[in-house]
């Protein structure tokens, strides 16, 4: 392995700010997302993999290629037998992925997880070409990804997020966000991708959108309130879609760097050694982390 990249929903693993129900166990292990270098190949593998072939682990390390989830061709993350990263850097060789070249190890690593769930974020809002897309959490390690794979699948971004460290990476400051995104729009925005980890961004998300417009869910808050940020009345007035959406398949996957690849989409890194894990934790846990954390692991 010779690149990891830190993301926030393992920082919230770690600290148990997870609600019930999501994690396994107190005090998590973080880490799923990594790339490295094949150095030897298993007989059972030979097939799949050769040495010197560069391959990515995720946050589902094992399926089990068997049930209706694995085998609809849709989403084998669902799998009920599914493996995910843990305590020890482990994956099935059938469900890790070959990098292609052209994406780095540490563009890769990245992509594993963060960029793919991007990815997927832009595809379930269903947002065509020319349409609105408003993301809130701009400038942190989805947020940075969903920018980029919403502007070369045509979509017109709103990027949203605050902070003096992420201020270089927009034009204009507002003080009334919901009038502004509604003003550019003229009726609100066709999608919205709620990346945060916050009740504030998933109160205002409705709000943002137009009739018919959908919100698509990834970020986890630490409590277990229910919160969409909507009255059934608007929800039912305005024709509302409400989807989740969570990392991706293989196959999506594959897309994801392809765009890294084509040199389209590359993440903005900060790059740092074990020994500044925890400061890294915590500039993420005060926001102050523009894009993604990589922990060089190898050199």
């Amino acid at each position: 392995m010779n690149d990891v990249a830190l993301l926030f929903n393992s920082i919230t693993l770690l600290y148990n700010e997870w609600p019930s129900g999501v994690g396994e166990a107190a005090n998590g292990i973080c880490g799923h997302e990594g790339a490295g270098t094949v150095v030897a190949v298993g007989s059972n593998v030979k097939d799949f993999w050769q040495i010197g072939n560069r391959a990515g682990i995720k946050w589902v390390t094992s399926i089990c290629h068997r049930c209706e989830f694995c085998t609809n061709g849709q989403d084998e993350c669902a799998c009920p037998k599914q493996q995910n990263s843990g305590q020890y850097c482990v994956t099935d060789g059938r469900y890790a992925t070959k990098i292609p070249d052209g994406v780095k190890d540490e563009e890769a690593g990245p992509i594993m997880c963060g960029g793919v769930t991007a990815y997927v974020a832009c595809k379930r809002s269903n947002v065509r070409p020319g349409q609105w897309v408003v993301i809130p959490g701009a400038g942190g390690g989805l947020g940075h990804f969903g920018i980029q794979y919403a502007k070369h699948m045509g979509m017109r971004v709103i990027a949203i997020d605050g902070g003096d460290t992420k201020r270089d990476l927009y034009f204009t400051t507002c003080a009334d966000i919901t009038s502004k995104v509604l003003k550019t729009t003229q009726y609100g925005a066709h999608g919205i991708l709620v990346f945060p980890s916050t009740n504030a961004a998933y109160e205002s998300a409705p709000h943002l959108l137009r009739p018919g417009g959908t919100m698509v869910c990834m970020g986890i808050p630490k409590n277990t309130n229910f919160v969409v940020g909507a009255t059934p009345a608007l929800l039912c007035v305005k024709k509302l879609n409400v989807v989740g959406s969570i990392t991706g398949t293989l196959k999506e996957v594959e897309e994801a760097l392809d765009f890294t690849a084509r040199g389209l989409v590359h993440p903005v890194l900060t790059y740092g050694g074990l020994e500044d894990l925890d400061r890294l934790c915590a500039d993420m846990r005060a926001g102050k982390l523009v894009g993604r954390a990589v922990i060089k692991v190898a050199s």
